[in-house]
């Protein structure tokens, strides 16, 4: 047990330096055949990856409180350590004899940081001390500078402000059903709690795939804000529908398990494979199409269209909190212009009187409201009424006869919600 613990806070501390220093996803880092996980058993990569993200969620507030044990910040290897030290310690309520033996032993795994064994011992020993009052009473972590220079201009100061707050919060796992019918019967077998728009939430889930109706395909792991685009469609049963940019492949699912001819396309082999598998457990034959779909024609129209744009994922920091260190910068230009030839040529596919769900996991407006409102200056789409009521959310939450915005902040008391925003339209 003692070892397995060990390997995992080595692989936590691998995943920090493939984040701080080569600038990759954690979810990119876990699933590279040659990562650093890869030698570890999938316990140990799930601890592995939890106390990643667990630290650099509360990264800034542990650096302050490590500086204050520190005459100077030690090397890269030796600080993550510290680091993730802290974070077992402070945040997991971990005893510090393990952690602190294991962060000790980090450091004396290399040449470049076995000197200062010592040092990480002397500043374990102290975190040790601290309880979690040491952490909650600095201030919270901001956005980057450039991000939340457009977050405060779309929402305020004080909705920032609650945006950063909720990124702090450890997200559970939502659950969509296969069969929403059965909702509260899985809710029960789960011990999960039934939200307002028919997601089952998991604030202890533990091993996913041991839970039960992992292998029966009853349902599959989707974060509550992401699985309600495609409830904007309303009845699909029998319809041609595409799904635009598909993987990872939740919203698929979901439109499969509505009864339609679904078609999947996307550009990477990597995410389609990962589709195909998610699918084929779930007992789903989608049509599965990798291109880019700047490039990609398809062989007819389709009665309705699901396009969850690429985007800046800011409204997902709250499940990546990687996503600030990996992409500081917001520089959104090839973003938009690819979000408008997208959404163009979605267009052109949609049958006359069709239907078109535009969604990104974006809190920036121009990558969302201001796409649509551009896409609706000609006679082509127009908007088609959605209520957010009707589909277990807030009213205050639509802000069009069309389109919903949801934020981080929103139900503080279940856990919080990705951000994101949707809009409905139809072909005239």
């Amino acid at each position: 047990m003692a070892k397995s613990s060990t390997s995992a806070r080595f692989g936590a501390v691998a995943l920090l330096h493939a984040v701080l220093m080569e600038h990759q996803m954690l979810g990119d880092s876990v699933a590279r055949e040659d990562g650093p996980l890869a030698k570890l058993v999938p316990s140990d990569r799930a601890r592995a990856q939890s106390l990643a993200a667990l630290t650099l969620r509360h990264m800034p507030r542990i650096d302050a409180v490590l500086a204050e044990f520190m005459d100077h910040k030690p090397p890269l290897r030796a600080l993550n350590a510290l680091r993730v030290c802290a974070a077992e310690i402070v945040l997991d309520g971990i005893p510090a004899h393990g952690a602190v033996n294991a962060a000790v032993e980090i450091a004396r795994a290399s040449q470049k940081t076995k000197h200062l064994a010592g040092m990480v011992n002397a500043v374990g020993r102290k975190l040790g001390e601290l309880d979690v009052s040491a952490l909650q009473d600095l201030p919270v972590p901001q956005l980057p500078k450039a991000l939340r220079g457009a977050v405060v201009k779309a929402f305020g100061d004080g909705a920032t402000q609650a945006i950063e707050a909720a990124h702090l919060v450890r997200p559970p796992i939502d659950l969509t059903l296969r069969d929403p019918s059965t909702a509260a019967e899985w809710a029960e077998k789960l011990g999960a709690v039934l939200l307002p728009t028919g997601s089952l939430r998991l604030h202890q889930p533990g091993q996913i795939s041991t839970l039960e109706g992992f292998d029966e395909g009853a349902w599959w792991v989707q974060d509550a804000a992401a699985a309600t685009p495609v409830r904007l469609m309303g009845d699909i049963a029998g319809k041609r529908v595409l799904d635009v940019c598909a993987a990872p492949g939740g919203k698929t699912m979901q439109l499969c398990a509505a009864g339609a001819d679904v078609t999947a396309l996307d550009l990477s082999p990597e995410r389609m494979h990962r589709v195909m598998e998610n699918t084929r457990r779930m007992g789903f034959r989608p049509v599965m199409e990798v291109a880019n779909a700047m490039h990609w024609t398809p062989d007819g129209q389709f009665d309705a269209i699901l396009l969850d744009a690429p985007c800046s994922a800011t409204g997902t920091i709250r499940r990546h909190p990687d996503l600030p260190y990996v992409r500081p910068s917001l520089d959104l230009k090839p973003l938009l212009s690819l979000q408008q030839n997208i959404l163009q040529r979605c267009a052109g596919w949609l049958k006359p009187g069709g239907q078109l769900v535009y969604a990104t996991c974006s809190l920036i407006p121009a990558e969302g409201e201001r796409q649509i409102a551009r896409a609706l200056e000609n006679d082509t789409l127009v908007e088609a009424e959605v209520d957010a009521q009707a589909l277990g959310l807030d009213p205050a939450w639509q802000i069009s006869s069309g389109s919903i915005r949801l934020r981080p902040d929103y139900w503080p008391e279940l856990g919080g919600m990705d951000g994101f925003y949707m809009a409905r339209l139809h072909k005239q």
